[in-house]
This record gives C-alpha cells, structure tokens and sequence, in this order.
C-alpha cells in the first residue's frame, strides 16, 4: 500500500477528530481537506436521507441582480451541522460558482468556485463581477465529501449588473 496515501487520509480522519474538540474545528478540517485531497481516496461518504433535497432560494433562475448578491440556501429532509461534527443525516453546504460538480469521493475542492459554509451558515452575501453566473448548491460531510447519493440543487443561472 502507498505509504503516502495511507498518512495523508490517517491524518484527515484525525484531523476531523480533533477538530470536533478544538477551538475552531471549522479551519482544522478545511485545512486537513485542502492539505493533500488529490491523494487522499477512500474518505467516508455520508449516506444522505431518502428524499432529502437542496434548493437555492433566492436569489432566482435568470433573476437579473445588482451586486453584492444575497444567496439563501434551502434544505429539506436533512439537518445542516458545522463541518467536524459527524451526525446522522446531517451536512453543511458548498456553493459552486461557475464550475462544475466535484469528483464525489474526495473532498469539495476549496477555491474561487468552491465556497465552503462549514460553520453551518444557510446564506451568504457576496460580491461577484458582473456578468452572467451560474450557482449550485452541493451539502458536504464533515469531511466535506459529497453524501452518497449526492444532495445537490439545481443549477440556476443569475446576470450581475
């Protein structure tokens, strides 16, 4: 077995342990899961709620916007938990902007395209350029690896003026 894939995911799991304990397991796991992910396979994937769904509130589908913009999260048939805290049922969200869905069994990248809420938040304001963009939702673990199957809204398309 690579040696290296082994620690790397050993220290993720760890990493997600102790971040549960810590001060601000929100950093902790988020720093595990950007450290070494392209080599870390195998992380556990959540089993997501039968019927559980993922929507975009506001703002909506081809809605034309002045900046910044103010995006609610809608989730049903599952709980939302901070990032570190493994319960049942339960995920935080990633916004995807501009890009498309992550690999599902590593976790949620975290970039410009990528925004990770693992404090539990259920929206955001942000500033996006102007222009036409295009928004997902998609709930992570506490590992921030996609729930199996995945819990993902639609993807909705805003233009900022």
């Amino acid at each position: 077995m690579n040696y290296r894939v082994t620690i790397a995911a050993a220290l993720v799991v760890a990493a997600g342990a102790l971040a549960a304990c810590s001060n601000n397991p929100i950093e902790a796991v988020k720093e595990a899961v950007k450290s070494d992910s392209a080599s870390v396979p195998g992380l556990p994937r959540s089993s997501s709620a039968e019927g559980a769904r993922l929507a975009i509130l506001s703002p909506g589908d081809g809605d034309v916007i002045s900046g910044p913009v103010t995006i609610v999260f809608g989730l049903e048939g599952m709980g939302v938990a901070p990032a570190g805290i493994d319960i049942e049922n339960t995920g935080h969200h990633h916004l995807i902007i501009n890009a498309g869905m992550p690999e599902m069994s590593l976790p949620i990248p975290a970039d410009d395209n990528y925004k990770h809420f693992g404090g539990g938040q259920t929206e955001t304001t942000m500033e996006l350029p102007a222009g036409e963009h295009t928004l997902q939702l998609l709930l992570g673990n506490y590992l921030h690896v996609p729930h199996d199957p995945p819990v993902a809204s639609e993807v909705i398309t805003i233009t900022v003026k």
